[in-house]
């Protein structure tokens, strides 16, 4: 194989996973195409094909989003990642905007732990973080953190809801179990339940806004990486909170 049809690999596999993260959604014969044109590009600037020109291709495919949402979206997903690492709940595997003209983070549970009630409100915390994230940064937050049956706000609800109804951790009856379908509906007709319901809410609302104003400056400053460049790894938002938490020496 000639030197300008080789592939150039990096060393880092967080490359890797940005570039596996970046082709989420198309097929083999999408990205198969994808590497001929971009091989053949290569070839008539007479250089090696890298992993970089890959990640440019796959990024030139996605859907195209202004500075402003790129910033305001950035927030919201490094709110969610912030939460998830500060609280222990679950391990950050990719945080990413643009793809599909939304944002993301890839998580995975720490099974280990126990879920209890403590559990629960942290992670309701982790879920109100991303709003929670805009209201800090902008003052005010756009209706993407709910609006649909799997949103941040309607996941949350579904969690709180589970701990008066369901879980054993209400205060009033906590013995009396009653279903998904009867005790949303519930929500409606029962003022009693929306309230503690809304009060757990507003709760662990409370702690992610505590959690990101300690956190603001590595909000900021992860949100503008994150704008930057589309994809982080897990490790790289850990690194970056890291270093801002060493002790001066």
């Amino acid at each position: 194989m000639s030197e300008a049809n080789q592939l150039v690999i990096p060393n880092q596999h967080a490359d890797l996973r940005r570039l596996a993260l970046l082709a989420s959604g198309s097929t083999g014969a999408d990205i198969e195409r994808l590497v001929r044109d971009v091989r053949r590009k290569t070839r008539r600037q007479q250089r090696s094909l890298t992993w970089g020109d890959l990640e440019h291709a796959l990024l030139a495919g996605q859907m195209k989003l202004s500075d402003e949402v790129r910033w305001r979206i950035a927030v919201h997903e490094v709110g969610h990642a912030i939460a998830f690492c500060d609280t222990g709940i679950a391990e950050v595997m990719t945080v990413s905007i643009g793809i599909g003209g939304m944002g993301q983070v890839v998580s995975r549970q720490h099974h280990h732990l126990l879920q209890t009630q403590d559990w629960l409100m942290r992670s309701i915390a982790c879920m109100l973080a991303g709003r929670t994230a805009e209201l800090l940064t902008f003052g005010d937050t756009v209706a993407g953190a709910g609006g649909y049956d799997d949103s941040d706000l309607a996941r949350a609800t579904d969690h709180a809801v589970a701990a008066e109804t369901r879980l054993g951790f209400a205060e009033q009856q906590p013995l009396l179990y009653r279903s998904v379908a009867s005790s949303i509906n519930e929500l409606s007709l029962d003022r009693n339940l929306a309230d503690r319901v809304n009060a757990r809410l507003m709760t662990a609302e409370a702690t992610a806004r505590k959690l990101l104003e300690n956190r603001r400056d590595e909000l900021i400053a992860i949100a503008e990486r994150l704008k930057d460049v589309g994809v982080m790894t897990g490790e790289e938002v850990r690194a970056l909170l890291r270093t801002s938490i060493e002790p001066e020496t």
